[in-house]
């Protein structure tokens, strides 16, 4: 049986648990020992030296990278096809997967900083928080003009698109950013939530937000760090300004980038 390291939060492992189980491929999930401490290791940072979830183990084979460990189950269990069949197609779930993955993650990313982190209170905050929501209007708004008059991104059948956006709108939900149920983002949302493979994913994210708060205590204490980088870094530097990264460096509590060895 193949090994996903994986935490149910993480939308990336989020996208492939829900691909796996579409094409009923049984996985084995494990979270990594110290994931986030910058202390993992093991089979798992042999799988990913980056340190990041998810990172898939299938007998001889290694990979990471959300986006790649999905090519390899396509490659691998062909059938239910989860990409469309056309180039065209393929392309634009593929463009729709990336804009989730990197100005979509990085606002429920730093939403998370702020309702399970602690990173900021206050006005500030709601500030943020304001900026936040704006900005996922304006995504969900994007994401509709996507799906058009379909029921799903990838048109007829759920897909290689819908995975890849299910788990940011979810998120959103999570935090009071969901989409109005009666708009075709919304009716959309509902079809994808009535999928056994997102429902079981989904309830697996809701059960594991009730240990966020011990985390936050281990965060401040400076034995867990968090991944500042990339879109992420860019997001908290426009959005919620320099001082929380600032602040998160001289706490000690946050990261940049990883080591390979």
């Amino acid at each position: 049986m193949p090994i996903l390291y994986e935490h149910p939060l993480s939308p990336y492992a989020q996208k492939v648990k829900i691909s796996a189980r579409e094409k009923n491929i049984d996985l084995e999930l494990r979270t990594p020992d110290g994931i986030g401490s910058g202390a993992s290791a093991g089979e798992f940072l042999a799988a990913n030296p980056r340190g990041e979830v998810p990172a898939l183990i299938d007998g001889d084979v290694r990979v990471f990278d959300s986006t790649i460990i999905l090519e390899y189950l396509e490659d691998r269990t062909p059938s239910p096809a989860m990409l469309p069949a056309t180039a065209a197609a393929r392309a634009r779930v593929r463009m729709i997967e990336d804009v989730c993955d990197t100005q979509y993650e990085a606002i429920n990313w730093g939403l998370g900083e702020i309702a399970w982190f602690g990173r900021v209170t206050g006005d500030k905050a709601k500030e943020i928080q304001k900026r936040a929501a704006d900005q996922t209007a304006r995504i969900q708004g994007w994401l509709t003009k996507q799906l058009g008059n379909a029921d799903w991104f990838n048109d007829r059948a759920f897909g290689w698109g819908d995975l890849s956006v299910v788990p940011y709108v979810n998120g959103s939900a999570g935090f009071g950013n969901a989409p109005d149920e009666g708009s075709p983002l919304g009716k959309w949302l509902g079809r994808a939530n009535e999928r056994a493979s997102v429902a079981r994913t989904a309830l697996e994210a809701r059960d594991s937000i009730a240990g966020m708060q011990q985390v936050a205590n281990i965060l401040e204490q400076g034995l867990f760090k968090r991944e500042y980088r990339d879109h992420r870094l860019e997001w908290m530097m426009k959005t919620g300004g320099p001082e929380i990264v600032l602040d998160g460096l001289k706490k000690n509590n946050i990261r940049f980038s990883y080591e390979f060895e």
